[in-house]
This record gives C-alpha cells, sequence and structure tokens, in this order.
C-alpha cells in the first residue's frame, strides 16, 4: 500500500507515520522529505525545486511499491497542483491538519488547504496521540469477506475486559471475527451512538485491523436457526472473574467522570 501523509511543517506528519509503522510492520518503507533531501543534498525550495522533491517522493514510492513493500512518504506537499502528483486510485492521502500555522512564513503563505475531503481520505484535525493512527489502519488492511469468521452480537456500551476475553476467545476459532453492533435507542443504558461504538473499537482492537469486520445491525432480540445450517452456536464460559464484570457499573463511572 502506498500512503502520503502531508500538511504544514510542525503539524506532527512524522510522528504519524511513526505510529503507522508500528501497526503496518518494520519492514514498511519511510520517506521523510528531509532526509530525501539530505541524501539528494538538494535544498531548494523555489517552486522548481518543490516539484523536483515532489516527483522524486513519487518515484521514490513507486519503485518501493514494485518491490513490494509497504510505503509511507511524509512531506509538505504544499499546493495541490504539487499533490496531484501523486493522485493515484491506490494512494492513501492523510492531511494532517492540526496547526493553523508553520514556522516557516513562506511555506503558510504557500500552502493550500485541500477544497473538500475528496483530495484526502483522512483528515487529522487535533492531535490524540496515536489515536489517528489506530483509526487509520482499519482502512488499510483489508479484510477477507469470503474466509471463515466468527459471529458476535452485542452493544459494547461500553466495551469491557469481558468483551476482550470473549473476542480473544472468538477469535481463535476462524483467525476472524465480525462483530455486529445493535442499533440501540439512546438512554443511559447505551450512550454511544453505533458510530461512536465503532470508533471506540477501532482504537481498542487497532492491532487486529483486517482481522475484524464491523456491522450495524437491528436490536435483534432473537435468533432462530434451521436444522443443519452448517455453523455453530456456542456459548462461552470465561471464568467467575469475568463474567462478573460489570458494563452497569462501568457506565455509571464515566458519568461520574463526565465522560
Amino acid at each position: 500500500m502506498k500512503i502520503l501523509i502531508f500538511g504544514l511543517p510542525g503539524s506532527g506528519k512524522t510522528t504519524l507515520a511513526e505510529y503507522l509503522i508500528e501497526f503496518l510492520g518494520p519492514d514498511t518503507v519511510w520517506y521523510n522529505a528531509d532526509q530525501v533531501r539530505k541524501m539528494y543534498d538538494d535544498w531548494d525550495f523555489s517552486d522548481e525545486g518543490r516539484l523536483r522533491q515532489t516527483l522524486r517522493m513519487r518515484d521514490l514510492m513507486k519503485e518501493a511499491d514494485e518491490d513490494g513493500f509497504d510505503v509511507i512518504c511524509d512531506f509538505i506537499c504544499p499546493t495541490q497542483e504539487l499533490r496531484t502528483v501523486f493522485d493515484q486510485d491506490d494512494v492513501y492521502r492523510i492531511w494532517v491538519d492540526t496547526i493553523k500555522a508553520g514556522r516557516f512564513e513562506d511555506t503558510n503563505q504557500l500552502f493550500e488547504a485541500p477544497i473538500s475531503d475528496y483530495f484526502y481520505e483522512y483528515r487529522v484535525e487535533e492531535w490524540q496521540d496515536d489515536i489517528d493512527a489506530k483509526k487509520i489502519i482499519w482502512d488499510l488492511k483489508e479484510f477477507n469477506n469470503q474466509a471463515p469468521t466468527t459471529q458476535l452480537l452485542g452493544r459494547w456500551q461500553p466495551w469491557h475486559d469481558g468483551h476482550q476475553a470473549l473476542f480473544e476467545k472468538a477469535l481463535e476459532k476462524t483467525g476472524q471475527v465480525c462483530i455486529m453492533i445493535r442499533d440501540m435507542p439512546i438512554n443511559d443504558n447505551n450512550p454511544f451512538t453505533p458510530d461512536e461504538v465503532i470508533d471506540n473499537l477501532k482504537v481498542k482492537l487497532a492491532v487486529y485491523a483486517g482481522r475484524v469486520r464491523f456491522l450495524v445491525v437491528p436490536n435483534v432480540m432473537h435468533i432462530t436457526y434451521g436444522r443443519k445450517v452448517g455453523y455453530v452456536l456456542e456459548q462461552e464460559f470465561l471464568g467467575e472473574e469475568i463474567e462478573n464484570i460489570s458494563a452497569t457499573k462501568i457506565r455509571e463511572q464515566l458519568r461520574n467522570d463526565g465522560l
């Protein structure tokens, strides 16, 4: 996969790249603009120099991709015209938009914010340590929809250690899991929307990206099946300590904490 991270200097591009590599793996090829300029001893920041650097970064990305590596390019890439150099269907573009101005005034004046989300796949608007990397990784890791899969159905309000233990049991069975989120009325027992539940799960389960799929389903209360359906319904016993975990108490503590 090919990833372009762009934004003003000091916005967190390099830090985000470091976090992504934790999930993509140590064999990921990473080209940082400063390191590439140093490699080529080219510190020309004129329009011509910036174009040359952009073409260089693109070519390095292409070469690494053709060699079978995941590759990240992280650099300012300040104008829409320069970004079109990377306009390919298989380039995942991340705009790190966490600051209004960087440390170089000429770059601030040159930098063009994308005019719509058509020009990027993910936008980082507020720095949250590794949270964005944990969400981005779900877009980058592909789930095999036709492979044998274990299903988990629940509210997950919120996800806790008991759910985690159950998930790990489910993962052992087929190697991948479909987590179904019941679409519940919002109340004290169900304080989170399905989208908020999914965001929470993406953070909690980031290391499993590519092996988990999330589906929002109706408020399922009964499951009916016929004979010889080709799958197994199975209850897991996780031990008294795990099974005594109370989501109600966790929700009460979250309310007390103002969350």
